[in-house]
């Protein structure tokens, strides 16, 4: 569907739930998403995104050259109901590359280009410093910081530059 120099971006299928699971069995990957979860609550999960029970898109990463599993990327509505919100979740082994601000860049590009989409957001743990430093590399500026999760959250926001 999409692709970087290093990644292709593919809609996410049935037969991805292995892969998928990976990321949320991670205690690395889920230190600020609320930890691991249950397998039951996976599959759960899994299954909507697959199903578009969730609206949004959701998008496997993998590696161009070898077609290995690097992560998933989303765009869906945030909390508020209105704005679109990128999400991500990168395999450890993937940290520090440059993968995220490849891909992240390109999920906010299609936002902007092919949905003509005025705005995207993301939010993260403020504790997050890698994902706060992904987002203001791409640009991203800090728009508010708020409790949620228990945990203070940063929002980031970026205007679409097209509109």
């Amino acid at each position: 569907m999409l692709e970087t120099d290093r990644c292709v971006l593919l809609k996410l299928q049935e037969d991805d739930y292995e892969a998928i699971k990976q990321l949320y069995m991670n205690t690395d990957i889920r230190r600020y998403l609320g930890g691991i979860l249950e397998e039951d609550t996976i599959k759960k999960t899994f299954l909507n995104m697959v199903h578009q029970k969730m609206a949004g898109l959701n998008l496997i990463v993998k590696e161009k050259s070898t077609h290995t599993f690097v992560g998933l990327i989303s765009l869906d509505t945030y909390h508020d109901g209105i704005s679109t919100e990128v999400s991500y979740q990168f395999l450890p082994k993937w940290w520090g590359k440059g993968i995220g601000s490849e891909v992240v860049e390109e999920v906010i590009n299609y936002a902007f280009k092919s949905l003509n989409l005025p705005e995207v957001i993301a939010e993260t743990q403020t504790a997050n410093k890698p994902s706060c430093k992904l987002l203001e590399k791409l640009g991203m500026n800090l728009r508010e910081t708020l409790l949620r999760f228990g945990e203070e959250q940063a929002v980031y926001c970026l205007t679409n530059p097209y509109h």
